[in-house]
């Protein structure tokens, strides 16, 4: 009994100091593997193959179409020229970037083939379609603020000439009745 009292104490000991000194694996098990997939995203020229690159690589091409300049945006699209869904899209992503004048085609494109793009990259693009509407909403409220705008001051000036000419109506009926 006095063998086991020892023993007692070191497993209380192990108990009460925590489970760090407790291996993982129990003893003579294999190590679990770890494979490390170096990938190399980024492509260029996203496409649609359903890797781990997929979402990396569109993020990274509507970065790019973000950041690009007018020239970056023309090369970049006589590159996608081409009918496929893929091609289409990633002119979408390019033309959203663009000028306004550019914006209607580039939500034209998107919305008759995103349903064509795989189902991960799907809520990125309806995204992109979503900000999209939204900036052509508000480019949409500033030109019909300008309409407002230039029809509010061309009446004012209509009115300011009005005034005038009841200022000067009003002098002459003043001149008129101070004359005898």
């Amino acid at each position: 009994m006095n063998c086991l009292r020892p023993l007692g104490l070191c497993l209380a000991a192990l108990w009460l100091s925590g489970c760090q000194w407790i291996p993982e694996q129990p003893f003579g098990a294999a190590e679990p593997e770890t494979v490390e997939e170096t990938v190399a995203c980024y492509a260029e020229v996203p496409d649609f193959a359903e890797t781990a690159c997929l979402l990396p690589d569109w993020i990274a091409f509507g970065l790019a179409s973000q950041r690009g300049d007018g020239e970056w945006r023309n090369d970049m699209l006589e590159r996608l020229a081409g009918e496929t869904a893929r091609r289409r899209l990633a002119r979408a992503v390019v033309l959203g970037w663009g000028s306004e004048r550019q914006w209607d085609r580039a939500a034209e494109l998107y919305e008759a083939d995103l349903h064509a793009a795989p189902a991960d990259l799907q809520p990125l693009l309806r995204y992109w379609l979503n900000e999209l509407e939204g900036r052509r909403a508000m480019a949409g409220r500033l030109e019909r603020s300008r309409e407002e705008l230039a029809a509010l001051e061309a009446e004012n000036a209509e009115l300011a000439e009005k005034l005038d000419a009841l200022t000067a109506i009003e002098r002459n009926i003043n001149l008129r009745q101070q004359s005898p």
